[in-house]
Formats: structure tokens, sequence, C-alpha cells
């Protein structure tokens, strides 16, 4: 089946061996996203607040180099360092995120990558007909 990489400036580049999402068909799973700021490549972490928001930011950035948008999402993972923060994802989800909502799982983590709190990814099902 063909695979198409998805890639935009406007979301952080990837730090490793991974593409920013990856379409196949309908279905483009998106890579998790932390609070890197795609200009500076530098986490956005004054508060957690920002960092969330970031995050939701650069996701719908990837959505929308694959032809979609935050709505598409079908699935969204959470992953946060300190699940005390659960509430704030939830209210700054309200304001990226309208009902239906997407299937979600949040998930406490002992790290992620370069320090941040708070990463998020999912998978993204695009209305072709």
């Amino acid at each position: 089946m063909k695979r198409d990489v998805i890639s935009t400036p406007t979301a952080p580049a990837a730090i490793g061996t991974y593409s920013q999402a990856v379409r196949v068909g309908d279905t483009v799973y998106l890579a998790g996203q932390i609070a890197l700021d795609p200009k500076t490549m530098t986490l956005r972490n004054a508060s957690i607040e920002d960092e969330i928001h970031q995050v939701f930011t650069n996701l719908r950035e990837v959505c929308i180099a694959a032809g979609g948008s935050l709505a598409h999402i079908a699935k969204l993972n959470l992953f946060l360092t300190d699940l005390s923060h659960f509430a704030t994802v939830n209210e700054i989800m309200s304001r990226y995120f309208q009902a239906p909502y997407p299937a979600r799982a949040a998930v406490g983590v002992a790290a992620l990558p370069r320090g941040a709190r708070f990463e998020a990814d999912g998978v993204l099902v695009l209305d072709t007909k």
C-alpha cells in the first residue's frame, strides 16, 4: 500500500527517525508532538498551559498539511508527566476541539523527550468522498 509522508515547516521538524505524519489511504497517522516552537525548535514551557497550547497548535498544523483539520482526528493519545494537569488539558482541549470529540486516551508517563510535560499524537481520517 502506498504511504505518503506529510511534512510542514509550520510544525516542528522531526527530532528523530520519524515523519511528522504518514498518510495511508484516507488515514493519517500523526507523530507525537511536544511543545517545540517550529521556528526555534525550543520548548515553549514557561507554563503547562503554554505547552498544551503549543502541542495542539503543532498537531493542527500537521493536520492542515495533510489536508484535514483537528476535527478529522478520530483517535487522540495524550501523555502527561503529571496527571494533576489533566483538568488543564481538558479545559484547553475544549478550545481546539468541538463535539463530536475524538476517542481519547490519557496516560501518565515518567518522562517525555526534551523534558516536556505534555505530548499528543493521533489518527486523522480524511473525508475523501
